[in-house]
């Protein structure tokens, strides 16, 4: 499986070569940062109301005065699948003044 010359493309081939089956379903946790913790939390309502299903969590981040909200899909972690919930997750983080900072997959 090849992927695009990007972050994201080249993150999935490391995982590839390190052996990780990416054609199965995987726990993708993607990364949201807030500057405000009033602005974490308030993403944190709102997917606990409209995405009850996705575990969510509000953690300080290692860098003072930071909040992340990780958010936690069970997916498929094809390139394309990636690529669309990040775009979701920056939209849906904007609007609580934050923004997507990048995904992983639990191990």
């Amino acid at each position: 499986m090849t992927f695009p010359n990007d972050e994201t493309g080249q993150v999935l081939a490391e995982m590839q070569a390190a052996g990780i089956d990416l054609t199965i379903m995987h726990k993708v946790v993607f990364f949201q940062l807030f500057e405000q913790e009033e602005q974490a939390k308030a993403m944190l309502s709102h997917l606990a109301e409209h995405a009850p299903e996705m575990v969510v969590e509000l953690v300080p981040d290692e860098m003072p005065n930071v909040w992340d909200v990780n958010c936690t899909v069970n997916m498929m972690p094809s390139y394309e699948a990636i690529v669309a919930q990040e775009a979701e997750f920056e939209q849906l983080a904007a609007k609580f003044k934050g923004y997507n900072d990048g995904w992983g997959i639990e191990a």
